[in-house]
């Protein structure tokens, strides 16, 4: 995945691949306050032109590091992440299901602000 550079935008809620100035890659996220903090990913996309170049993946993992720097847990309710997630377990440590259980009620709370 050379030449990707992988970019943090919390305001936005978006954590992006960009190559060559291009967007190539996402995972949109939100930030889970209560009952603790956590990162929360709900949507993985990547450009059909780049797939099969491992950039979901190396954004999964990035966004398991940006947690873990924070110290904060990473709740993935993406199906790609929680896929990610089951097959590296060493790296993406499963989540409460209290931080679980609020994170899904956050998302029904707030529909379509993501």
């Amino acid at each position: 995945m050379s030449g990707v550079e992988i970019r943090d935008d919390r305001r936005a809620g978006l954590l992006e691949a960009v190559e060559d100035g291009h967007v190539v890659g996402r995972i949109a996220y939100f930030v889970l306050d209560e009952p603790a903090r956590a990162l929360v990913p709900v949507h993985t996309v990547v450009e059909p032109a780049h797939a099969g170049r491992g950039i979901a993946g190396s954004l999964a993992r990035e966004l398991y590091a940006v947690a873990g720097r924070e110290g904060v847990a990473l709740v993935p309710l993406c199906p790609y992440v929680v896929r990610w997630a089951e097959r590296h377990p060493g790296v993406a440590p499963a989540a409460e299901p209290r931080l679980v259980a609020a994170a899904e009620e956050w998302l029904r709370a707030h529909p379509g602000s993501l």
